[in-house]
């Protein structure tokens, strides 16, 4: 396996959670390289289901070490909780986790900051989940973040803390008409949690680096997706990291040149969450039918998905900047019913066609989907563990994806459970 890092190459909620759950078997280390507790990957095994939000994926198996990277930002409350979950499900959490010494935490006034921005926006708002992501991100980019090494040193956590929060409360008080927070109040909580953290912290990028050399595999687990992404996704309807293949080797601190392989994760069909455009959207009857069938839900905020039809255009815009060399389908199951299934090839803009992902935001709300259509297998998919196995139609309607995309499908998801996967090989 070697080094490898793993996207999603759509809108995020492609199921990277249990395509890095069957791979991590193979690998030594899973590390988490961007994003925060506004993501969620879901594994399902047999009757239990775990929902992750900053611990790689994993954790779930034994003999394997997790990282979470210095691209991640960390709510300490909300990370404390997940472990603790885990540990009440009979998940072992202790010297198999290291977060890196460089995270950036989130604060209450993060999360405060997020909802009353958010709500400033009105109609023009971004669909935020809220959690002190955006804020936290722009805290750490105009060099007033606190970092988990900030907390561990008691002096400077405590000068930075009292320097930003005064800065942040008049901000609250003149323009928001909020009090703000209390100095003590997040002192005390906030060392609290670092006497528990304290024994997870390590220097992320000689820990991988050390890997690297003793060719232990390693796999790279971003969190949302391509077209999510604050440089190449559909801005300003993003997330506020690279979501995107790049922001691993920034994100954990391991070179570019390390990287052997970049996997992307898509579905049979198009899903996003929050606003923002979205050309191969469904209409409302088949909007509920995918959505109910595909159990279409945000796994962090539990907000109903948008979803849509296969989008070759976006997809081979996200091959493109992320360096795609395979491609794990999921999710074909869920159009096990449907008796027609279409494929955008193209766009149409105001009257032209157009091939490629446009960067215009207000073009891309004008792209009509050019669609061509692919006659349905209508039959139960979920137990098939061979190529060969799956119904004629299905068998074509992937080899036309991977056509149309130029790149190879190596992995299909039939199913929620973790056994419910095929692996193709040439």
């Amino acid at each position: 396996m070697s080094v490898t890092v793993l996207v999603g190459a759509q809108w995020g909620d492609e199921g990277k959670g249990k395509i890095i759950d069957i791979l991590a078997k193979d690998a030594a280390f899973i590390v988490r390289y961007q994003g925060g507790n506004n993501a969620g990957h879901t594994v399902v095994i047999g009757k239990d289901e775990f929902i992750l939000h900053l611990i790689p994926s994993g954790i779930l198996h034994k003999g394997k070490t997790c990282i979470i990277g210095n691209g991640v930002v960390v709510d300490p409350e909300a990370l404390l909780k997940e472990i603790d979950l885990l540990r009440s499900k009979g998940i072992e959490v202790g010297s198999n986790l290291l977060i890196s010494d460089q995270v950036h935490l989130i604060f209450p006034y993060h999360r405060k900051m997020d909802k009353l921005k958010e709500e400033r926006k009105g109609k023009g708002k971004i669909g935020t989940t809220g959690r002190g992501i955006g804020p936290c991100y722009t805290d750490k980019a105009a060099r007033c973040g606190i970092r988990v090494a900030d907390l561990l040193d008691d002096e400077v956590f405590r000068r930075k803390l009292k320097e930003v929060l005064d800065e942040k409360n008049e901000v609250f008080q003149k323009i928001y008409d909020f009090e703000g927070f209390s100095f003590d109040e997040i002192y005390n909580a906030y060392v609290g949690y670092r006497e528990r953290i304290s024994k997870f912290v390590c220097n992320c990028s000689k820990v991988l680096d050390e890997a690297v050399r003793q060719k232990k595999p390693i796999i790279f687990e971003g969190a949302q997706g391509t077209l999510l992404d604050i440089d190449h996704g559909t801005y300003p309807y993003v997330t506020s990291s690279n979501a995107t293949a790049g922001g691993a080797t920034t994100g954990a601190g391991v070179g570019p040149t390390k990287i052997d392989k970049v996997i992307g994760v898509v579905k049979a069909y198009t899903t996003r969450v929050g606003e923002g455009p979205f050309p191969t959207e469904f209409g409302p009857e088949m909007m509920e039918k995918i959505r109910q069938k595909g159990k279409e839900f945000g796994a962090t905020t539990g907000r109903p998905r948008r979803c849509g039809w296969f989008d070759a255009v976006l997809l081979k815009h996200s091959i493109r900047i992320n360096g795609i060399s395979e491609i794990a389908l999921t999710k074909l199951d869920v159009l096990d019913e449907s008796d027609v299934i279409k494929v955008c090839t193209a766009y149409k803009l105001d009257g032209k066609l157009c091939e490629d992902f446009p960067a215009d935001i207000d073009a891309l709300f004008r792209c009509e989907p050019v669609y061509e259509e692919h006659p349905g297998w209508q039959q139960d998919t979920g137990s098939f563990t061979n190529l060969w196995q799956l119904p004629p139609n299905a068998r074509k309607y992937l080899k036309r994806l991977s056509k149309l995309i130029g790149t190879k499908i190596r992995i299909v998801s039939v199913g929620s459970d973790r056994k419910q996967h095929i692996f193709i090989k040439d």
